[in-house]
């Protein structure tokens, strides 16, 4: 429990410190902004920026830092190190700045952003991997609330068709009608669920693996005969929402078009990510004590919890609330299990309408233009779901995928962010340095994963690790010409 409360401070200082410094360095100003500038009722509004920051946060989080979190604890506590570290000095400062950008070219989305700074090429790239990688979203977070639904009440696949029709409807409304209304309450309950383990955690205070004991072994002791995977670059793809994510720098600049005030963007991006934090810190605690705890709760609620990670994350929240929480928790639970994938799912959407809006110079003020874009992708992820349910491990192999696309849409953000830095005579390291690890990360994992190359290790490694001097040598180079113009 001592390395969780310390995590927990440092999360905190990292906001007030780190946060301020980033803050500074980017230098928000007193201009007018796109929520004004270009005021449309549809996608540029003016919202209260409190509800702007709780919509902001479940756009994030969603099921991510609950869900990542259980999967990581696999790891030890090393898992906290990559939360805190990951989360402070990365995907805080990546989902800041790229909804800071954002905000100072017109609220456009990540792509375009892509292409001022990257080229027109990069550009062409990022519309098609992260329309892509949106179209998964929404797909994965159909099916498994769709499955959750049916064991209470009707057919998997009539849920399937309900929630996409709320998709449809969501995307399509202006972001203050349904979003606008509805987000702020479950992002509510996703923090009030979290609150609340973290009191039965102090009021129960139970013995965790910590730090200084296990940080050695990475859980080898704990599973031997589980782990399988290396920490690096397992880990690093595994907790994702939690520490750093491709997918917010989807999600920012949905709020960036309805920020009044550009001072208000750190408790909102830097705020919201360090929140997210402090979630995932929570349920990786939880989750070391439904597994390895002394006692372990877990093997007293699941038969085969002995085992681990045999047991599924979704398991793992439904069995907690419930056992610790009673009533009040079976409804979080449900919320969380069910509500806040829905909602990942819709802001992907209407992230990947918007996105290719832009690339097609379509207004989206009349309702049709609207639907011209929209009925393409939820074909693309209506049949991309009837390959998932067709296929014995599809929701798997797609979940797979898109936890490294994610990773990788991070890493050619934060390279964005750095060109950005360096041509505005900013501090660039504060980007240069995550941009390389989630390089090494990314590449490696491209390398040595089952999913990908699967090449031997003592193979992988080294490429993965020469894709890394490869980008240093591009950016000394890039770096001279462009500080010699």
């Amino acid at each position: 429990m001592i390395s969780f409360l310390v995590s927990l401070l440092a999360l905190v200082l990292g906001y007030l410190l780190y946060g301020r410094f980033v803050e500074k360095v980017f230098g928000p100003d007193d201009r007018v902004t796109p929520a004004v500038a270009k005021a449309d009722g549809l996608d540029y509004i003016v919202l209260p920026n409190w509800k702007i920051f709780m919509i902001q946060f479940l756009n994030i989080a969603g099921t991510g830092p609950i869900f990542g979190a259980i999967m990581g604890a696999k790891f030890g506590p090393v898992a906290y190190l990559w939360i805190v570290f990951g989360c402070i000095f990365a995907g805080a400062v990546h989902d800041y700045l790229s909804g800071m950008l954002s905000m100072r070219h017109d609220g456009v989305g990540l792509p375009e952003m892509a292409g001022i700074y990257l080229g027109k090429s990069m550009k062409q790239v990022m519309l098609v991997f992260t329309v892509l990688l949106l179209i998964m979203v929404g797909t994965v977070f159909v099916y498994s609330p769709a499955e959750i639904l049916h064991t209470i009440s009707g057919e998997t696949l009539m849920w399937v068709g309900i929630i996409f029709c709320y998709y449809i409807i969501a995307t399509m409304l202006p972001i203050d009608k349904i979003i606008g209304k509805v987000y702020p309450l479950f992002a509510f309950s996703l923090l009030f669920m979290a609150a609340a383990l973290m009191v039965w955690l102090l009021l129960h205070w139970p013995t965790l693996p910590e730090l200084w004991t296990n940080l050695g072994n990475m859980g080898l002791e704990m599973h031997p005969d589980l782990f399988k995977d290396q920490i690096f670059p397992a880990l690093f793809i595994t907790i994702a929402c939690g520490a750093i994510s491709g997918f917010h720098g989807t999600q920012s600049p949905l709020m960036a078009r309805c920020v009044k005030d550009e001072k208000m963007g750190r408790p909102i991006f830097y705020g919201a990510m360090i929140t997210e934090g402090v979630v995932a810190l929570i349920w990786a605690s939880v989750s070391s004590w439904f597994f390895y705890g002394d006692p372990a709760p877990g093997y007293t609620l699941i038969e085969g919890a002995s085992k681990g990670f045999q047991t599924s994350a979704p398991a793992v929240v439904n069995l907690v609330c419930n056992d610790w929480l009673g009533v009040a928790g079976a409804v979080l639970a449900m919320l969380g299990v069910v509500a806040a994938p829905i909602t990942s799912g819709d802001t992907a959407f209407r992230s990947a309408r918007l996105i290719v809006a832009e690339w097609l110079k379509l207004n989206q003020r009349p309702i049709l233009n609207r639907f011209y874009i929209c009925i393409p992708l939820f074909a693309c992820s209506i049949a991309m779901l009837v390959w998932q349910i067709e296929n014995p491990d599809g929701f798997n192999t797609i979940w797979q995928y898109f936890g490294f696309s994610n990773q990788a849409l991070s890493v050619f953000t934060l390279w964005t962010l750095t060109v950005y830095l360096v041509r505005n005579k900013k501090l660039f390291w504060i980007t240069l340095i995550p941009a390389l690890f989630m390089t090494a990360v990314c590449s490696t994992f491209l390398m040595v994963s089952k999913q990908t190359f699967h090449l031997p290790e003592s193979i992988g490694y080294p490429l993965g690790l020469a894709s890394v001097l490869v980008a240093i040598v591009w950016f000394a180079i890039w770096y001279r010409k462009e500080t010699t113009k």
